[in-house]
């Protein structure tokens, strides 16, 4: 799972569709839960606000 999560930062931090100052939040929170393994699993509701954007990369990587 946290091989994903590291593929998925990568694919946001490349994505032209997400504005940059989003990026650096979104990247910013997915460090924060990387350290903790239980909130991994949360990682879908606190996304809620970006999750426009960011669901076809997680799509991408078979995470939904």
């Amino acid at each position: 799972m946290k091989k994903k999560i590291e593929e998925a930062q990568e694919h946001i931090r490349k994505s032209k569709d997400i504005p940059e100052e989003e990026k650096s939040a979104i990247l910013e929170k997915i460090e924060e839960w990387k350290k903790e393994d239980a909130a991994i699993g949360d990682l879908m509701t606190h996304l809620q606000d970006w999750w426009i954007k960011v669901e076809p990369i997680f799509a991408e990587l078979g995470l939904v």
